[in-house]
């Protein structure tokens, strides 16, 4: 063939080539348009599977094909087209009858009358990623020049430029099907939102999205909605019930506690339902609303890395479960804002009409005409600060309400929560005591500390409620001051911080002062002990011995330093009344030096 029709061959090569709608008829038009014009009878285009040993046949040209079944695939161990590929350059049989290197090929030839075979490798890939080889057969035996090579090289360039065309083509399809079906989904996500649905459903709708497995956790409702299995050993139903019960406090506390450090990309879980423990690493996304944590997003990994596409998705589905959780979130806000105002109203008597307070307070489903009692949790100071955290407590309260059968109103105050409840007209309020118990345990759990938690008296009409809610502030302080935590009640305090908080501080610390305050001072700035010595020898009855054997003293040590104190500041416990100050002052010094710089009573 001369050059002008080789010419003239390439471009008829191209044409039908560049004919096919698909990659199957790309590949067939290509062995074809091969073996008519560079001269050969047969030809066929194979993928060569090199994982599982074998080259399969994609493609076949064969016009003289008699109705016979052929086999789609050959072990690469008796075919060159693994050496083709390795080698990347051709492999030529001149004689395939003769030759034993290739005994599949040599019982072929027989079979079908051929003698001469070329395998050439393509360069490029099939629709499942295999590389490729071209073979052509010739029914004589048939030289092979260096021109033909060339000739038929070109050929096979062309229609792997024509495949790779394809591949993108068909790379692009799918992408601008992906986007297609983000911007339904999209859609789709947000009509659910805006027909009010559920989290539960938009949960399930976000999980077909996904080849990941996902846990939606709904902080506003307190809820987990978990979709598929991210263990093997586990199935989706076993998983769903286990991340439901044993494993939805531990998911829900460390997604926060992830969020909060800002290791959402890398977070590791460790999981304990109380019989197995797991580990499983996670993605966990954020779900907020005005700044504050709604909800959070658990992504467990595939093989597959995000795509561009999956984070826009993902983006999509955020945005859709967050609107959904905010319905809740703002109709909480707005109902404990309100109940907070009402409920300021009446424990600061700020109120001048009763009737309007009981309309308001029955809009809201509070009642203050029945005979009822306050239990005030005042959080940890490292929550106060940490946003949300109030609605989770508004539905961890009202669940242990609700299992002691209690109908109980809930009102968020600023750093805690108070629990209006029916009083108990026990003599040792043991029911509000266990209630009150139950309750710092419950959130101590879910804060790592345990709140203070403290129950106020009875309360009839609104007049009673500014002096019980006094009466709670100055417990939950004085417990603060001593670094008390749980459940508290009056009898856990001495009459002496008691008195410290109920009197004005002023003039305790004068009274203080005056008496004891120099002796401290003279003890503080000198490393004396007299201020325990002092203390020691009223506690003993002012009896020298008995106060020098406590303090492991000589008595001759303890009247020295007795009558030290007498010269330096005058403090004389001859007298009973004056005893009982100084003793007083002692005690009221203890309870005042104690508490935290800056506190109030």
């Amino acid at each position: 063939m001369d050059q002008t029709s080789q010419i003239l061959s390439l471009r008829d090569v191209a044409s039908q080539i560049n004919s096919g709608g698909n990659l199957q008829t790309i590949l067939q038009h290509l062995i074809a348009a091969a073996c008519r014009h560079a001269n050969w009878a047969l030809g066929s285009i194979m993928g060569i599977d090199a994982a599982h040993g074998y080259a399969h046949v994609i493609v076949r040209h064969d016009p003289t094909l008699i109705e016979r079944q052929l086999p789609d695939k050959w072990e690469l161990a008796t075919s060159p087209s693994l050496i083709a590929l390795q080698r990347n350059e051709p492999i030529y049989i001149r004689d395939a009858r003769e030759s034993s290197e290739f005994p599949g090929y040599r019982k072929e030839a027989f079979e079908r009358d051929y003698r001469t075979v070329l395998v050439m490798p393509m360069n490029c890939r099939d629709a499942e990623g295999r590389p490729m080889v071209l073979s052509v057969i010739a029914r004589q035996i048939t030289d092979v020049s260096a021109e033909d090579l060339a000739f038929l090289g070109t050929i096979i360039h062309l229609g792997a430029i024509a495949v790779e065309r394809e591949h993108r083509l068909e790379a692009e399809k799918r992408s601008a099907q992906r986007l297609e079906r983000a911007l339904k989904t999209h859609t789709s996500l947000l009509e659910h939102v805006l027909s009010d649905g559920s989290v539960s459903s938009l949960s399930a709708m976000v999980g077909t999205m996904f080849a990941n497995p996902l846990v939606v956790l709904d902080f506003t409702a307190n809820q987990l909605i978990a979709g598929r299995s991210p263990s093997a050993s586990l199935d989706d139903s076993a998983w769903q019930e286990m991340a439901s019960n044993g494993l939805a406090r531990s998911l829900m506390k460390t997604a926060r506690e992830t969020i909060e450090t800002g290791m959402a990309d890398t977070a590791s879980l460790f999981l304990d339902d109380g019989n197995r423990r797991f580990k499983l690493s996670a993605r966990i996304e954020a779900l907020s609303v005005d700044m504050q944590l709604v909800g959070a997003l658990i992504i467990f990994p595939t093989e597959r890395e995000f795509s561009d596409l999956d984070l826009l998705m993902l983006d999509s589905a955020k945005f859709a479960l967050s609107v959904q959780m905010m319905r809740s979130f703002i109709r909480f806000r707005f109902e404990t804002r309100t109940q907070s105002e009402l409920f300021f109203e009446v424990v600061e008597a700020r109120w001048r009409n009763a009737n309007d307070i009981a309309q308001r307070a029955l809009r809201l489903g509070l009642s203050f005409s029945v005979p009822q009692q306050m239990i005030v949790i005042d959080f940890p100071e490292k929550t106060k600060a940490f946003g949300g955290a109030s609605i989770d407590v508004d539905h961890t309260l009202s669940r242990i309400m609700q299992q002691v059968q209690l109908q109980a109103s809930l009102v968020a105050v600023d750093g805690g929560v108070v629990c209006l409840v029916p009083y108990d007209a026990g003599k040792k309020q043991e029911r509000t005591a266990k209630l009150t118990r139950r309750i710092a345990e419950e959130l101590g759990r879910y804060f790592d500390e345990e709140p203070i938690v403290v129950a106020g008296s009875r309360c009839l009409t609104l007049a009673d409620y500014p002096p019980a809610w006094e009466r709670c502030g100055r417990m939950i302080r004085i417990g603060r001051s001593f670094g008390l935590t749980g459940a508290l009640a009056a009898q856990d305090f001495g009459p002496l911080p008691m008195l410290v908080a109920a009197s004005e501080a002023g003039d305790i610390r004068s009274f203080v002062q005056e008496s004891v305050g120099a002796i401290a001072d003279h003890d503080r700035e000198n490393g004396t002990p007299y201020l325990e010595t002092l203390s020691t020898y009223l506690q003993e009855g002012c009896r020298s011995q008995a106060c020098a054997d406590t303090m492991g003293l000589h008595v001759t040590t303890l009247r020295y330093r007795l009558s030290r104190i007498q010269e330096l500041f005058g403090v004389d416990v001859e007298s009973p009344d004056k005893r009982f100050a100084v003793e007083l002052a002692i005690r009221l010094h203890g309870v005042i030096d104690n508490r935290p710089a800056g506190s109030k009573a």
